[in-house]
């Protein structure tokens, strides 16, 4: 018995020791590894990477920056039968245990004795909680040490933050597989919804993606994705969380995700889409633009955009066709499966509704096409085939392109096409309508060039085209090519005489011209654009309208061009213009949209304005970091609702870069252009519409820049490497940018009303001979012209010349040529 007794006493204490022993250890053990742990404070202060989301002004998506595609939401947001879902996947006793979860754990480590030396992956019992310690404060090793530090981080967490916080940690950051971090986005990328359209059938999809998303891939691994899927599916039912009926509908549910696309969201909005980054990634840096979670609005009105893309593009192929078709693009062998091989040719992705296609066979009267196949989630060519025909009438304009010459029109559809030809095609119309099954060839233009839309009182960019295609090129034309604006400069000229004492009907001599460059440089002779015609004395109103240089050249000279230079870095143009007298002419290299806002700044009354492509940016918390519009709003803040109070008023502090008077005169004389002179066509739009055409030495560069009471717009077009764009008036400005002006702005003002432009305070509008500029007598109106003049300015009472200098330099008063329709008057002189 004592033997007994002393035994029992012997493993008390061996049991005792032992104890304290391993109680030392693990305390040991925690304390080892509780030194080196990261500090767990760090997740109150946590902002995960967040995506910049862009919108047009009607609040739709135009794009998305981010190196992790991540959207942040709250846990308040987070429909309940997502957290269900992801609950049932990973952790279905997450709101019951302290961090870790012993019964998974011991389930975890009978797997890994049983599975011990099979160099198999451990089995993991991580709760929510572990995962966010692992992700956000540790690495992705495998091995006892790292899941001890997790263990013990979880319980620091549980003991630190709410649940509530912790299973938000952890739905914003996990990684779902292409692309898409966190919920928000992974519903996005997967099946373009937000998190409160998701079905039962898509919230447990994503919820059985953070183990393993690239396993469980919806194409490649589609059956595996599906029965993954249905687990989850399983445990919601099981945990009571979704009825019977809704799981056997979930699990019949086919798995169907969609291709959503990284680049731009809006047709026709790409290049506008990547000046805005651009912008951004100036004002903030990377890290802002693609981590920051910035929200644009940006100025893109999208209806306007596609109008502009439209008549843009209808341009460049109207011409590019006349010059002849260049055959096709590619040759390729239709035996077997052509369109597996058609499928590798890189296509152009946003010229719809272009398609490629290849040509199977060819008659005289048709050709038929087979059109290349798309692709599926996982990259796979789609199996089904789509063919049309392409009639007579579809390849009507394809002459042969033959250098200078084109050849003749084709009679035979096999004439233009042959097996194997790789090109474009489109629905033929007739009658404005589609025919079934048939289609136009087509074929990429050459030329290119650009338009900005901009709203002349703010600045702000309603719609810009860089050029034909921004999947074909992204050198943005419209803020990027530099190019000669020609003719349509002279307004800029024409506003700084008029702005220093001249009038509309200053007269200026229309005569040959020489100038001494000076230096060795020789002797330049400005010509007309109808060389060798020249019609003596005409006043600026006719000069501007016929666009002559000889006049703007001697408007030049008498102004001088410091000055010229001064008003063109105002209207920003140019930042310097040299001093020479062919920049008066529009030698200089400008943009799109320098020109655009210049003109914007004439039609508002000469107002400066900044052109802009944001609105305004806000940052991942709503707080408002950039607005575009500075005006101060006085009496807009009325605490305490209306009570009879004055009407708010917008405080405009912008700089006055041109007299408001001046600013109507030359509308007024770019009127007479669009209505009888270079740009007839614009008058086709049926408002009031001023502006300039301009066409540069060669034909290399064809402009027109004008616009309304609401909208201005600049246009080119031109060669990228620049070229002539042909002979005569066929290669002008008013033959080639004036049409595309005039079928964007028939569909951009399309729903305004004819509304004139605003005649300012102190305008005199008076009679005066259309031709020669002076007064009307009384009674007289046939050939006259209401005439706007300053105050204390009118139009001649007799004749003077500017261009003639007498032997001292004088610019003496000349008599007109007796048939020049001009007449001397008696009285004493105007201001010229």
């Amino acid at each position: 018995m004592r033997f007994l007794v002393r035994f029992m006493g012997f493993l008390f204490a061996a049991g005792t020791v032992v104890f304290l022993v391993g109680v030392g250890a693990v305390a040991g053990l925690i304390w080892h590894f509780s030194k080196d742990l990261p500090d767990y404070s760090q997740l109150q202060d946590y902002e995960p990477p967040v995506m910049t989301r862009v919108h047009a002004v009607d609040g739709s998506l135009l794009g998305e920056y981010a190196k992790e595609r991540r959207l942040y939401l709250p846990i308040q947001a987070v429909p309940k039968l997502v957290i269900n879902a992801f609950l049932a996947a990973e952790d279905k006793n997450f709101y019951e245990h302290g961090g870790i979860d012993y019964t998974g754990m011991a389930r975890a480590g009978l797997v890994y004795l049983q599975n011990y030396g099979s160099n198999r992956r451990p089995q993991g019992a991580s709760t929510i909680t572990q995962q966010v310690a692992k992700n956000f404060l540790l690495t992705n090793e495998v091995s006892f040490a790292r899941k001890i530090k997790e263990a013990l981080l979880a319980m620091r967490i549980e003991k630190t933050y709410s649940k509530d916080k912790i299973l938000e940690l952890y739905l914003n950051e996990i990684y779902l597989g292409l692309g898409a971090y966190g919920i928000a986005a992974a519903s996005l990328v997967y099946f373009d919804k937000s998190v409160n359209e998701l079905t039962v059938a898509e919230a447990a999809y994503l919820a059985a993606l953070p183990k393993m998303p690239a396993t469980l891939h919806p194409v490649r691994n589609r059956d595996r994705a599906i029965e993954r899927r249905n687990y989850v599916i399983d445990r919601l039912q099981e945990n009571g969380w979704i009825k019977q009926a809704d799981a056997e509908k979930a699990r019949k549910e086919p798995l169907a995700v969609t291709n959503r696309s990284n680049g731009a969201h809006t047709f026709a909005g790409e290049y506008f889409a990547e000046e805005v980054r651009r912008d951004i990634f100036e004002r903030y840096g990377e890290k802002k633009l693609y981590e920051g979670g910035l929200s644009v609005r940006t100025t893109l009105d999208p209806k306007i955009q596609v109008m502009a893309r439209k008549a843009m593009v209808s341009g460049l192929v109207n011409y590019d066709e006349q010059q002849g078709y260049r055959g096709a693009m590619s040759k390729l062998d239709i035996s077997g499966d052509w369109g597996v091989k058609l499928a590798e040719i890189k296509s152009l992705s946003d010229i719809s509704p272009w398609r490629m296609a290849v040509v199977l066979e060819t008659s005289d009267q048709s050709a038929r096409i087979g059109f290349q196949p798309g692709r599926e989630l996982g990259g796979a060519v789609s199996k089904q085939r789509e063919t049309g025909i392409v009639t007579l009438d579809g390849v009507r304009w394809a002459r042969a392109a033959q250098g200078a010459t084109k050849g003749r029109a084709p009679t035979a559809v096999s004439q233009v096409l042959q097996p194997g030809d790789v090109i474009y095609a489109d629905p033929l119309y007739k009658d404005g309508q589609p025919v079934e099954g048939q289609y136009r060839l087509r074929q990429i233009p050459e030329v290119s060039g650009a338009m900005v839309a901009m709203d002349p009182w703010t600045g702000r960019v309603l719609a810009m085209v860089g050029g034909f295609s921004f999947d074909q090129s992204q050198f943005n034309r419209a803020t990027q090519a530099y190019r000669q604006p020609g003719s349509s400069f002279k307004p800029i000229v024409y506003s700084a005489a008029l702005d220093n004492g001249y009038t509309p009907s200053t007269v200026v001599l229309d005569a040959p011209i020489e100038i001494d460059q000076g230096q060795g440089a020789g002797v330049w002779r400005p010509e007309n654009f109808s060389s060798g015609k020249f019609q003596g004395p005409v006043t600026l109103r006719n000069a501007l309208r016929q666009s002559l240089n000889t006049v703007t050249v001697r408007l030049a000279q008498d102004i001088g061009m410091p000055l010229i230079g001064e008003y063109a870095r105002r209207f920003g143009v140019y930042d310097e213009l040299p001093n020479y007298l062919s920049y008066a002419l529009g030698a200089g290299e400008t943009t799109a949209m320098r020109m655009a806002t210049a003109y914007s700044m004439i039609a508002n009354g000469g107002r400066r304005v900044k052109p802009t492509l944001i609105d305004r940016i806000q940052d991942r918390y709503g707080h408002t970091i950039f607005k575009h519009d500075q005006r101060e709003c006085r009496g807009c803040d009325a605490p305490g609702g209306w009570k009879n109070q004055a009407e708010p008023q917008l405080i405009d502090r912008r700089e006055q870069v041109l007299d408001s008077m001046t600013a109507y005169q030359i509308t007024e004389l770019m009127e007479g252009v669009v209505q009888a002179g270079t740009a007839t066509v614009v008058r086709e739009v049926g408002k009031p519409i001023a502006g300039k055409t301009g066409t540069t030495n060669e034909a290399k560069d064809a402009w027109f820049v004008g616009f309304s009471p609401d909208v201005a717009v600049a246009i080119y077009m031109g060669y990228d490497k620049p070229r002539p764009l042909g002979r005569g008036n066929a290669a002008t400005g008013g033959h080639l940018a004036a049409p595309i002006a005039r079928d964007f702005l028939k569909l951009a003002l399309a729903d305004k009303p004819a509304v004139p432009f605003k005649v300012p305070a102190g305008i005199k509008l008076v009679r005066v001979v259309a031709k020669t500029g002076m007064r009307a007598g009384p009674g007289e109106t046939g050939g006259t012209i209401l005439e706007a003049f300053k105050p204390g300015t009118a139009p001649p009472d007799n004749y003077s010349v500017i261009g003639v200098a007498d032997a001292d330099g004088r610019m003496p008063q000349q008599p007109p040529p007796p048939d020049s329709g001009f007449f001397m008057r008696p009285g004493t002189g105007g201001l010229y």
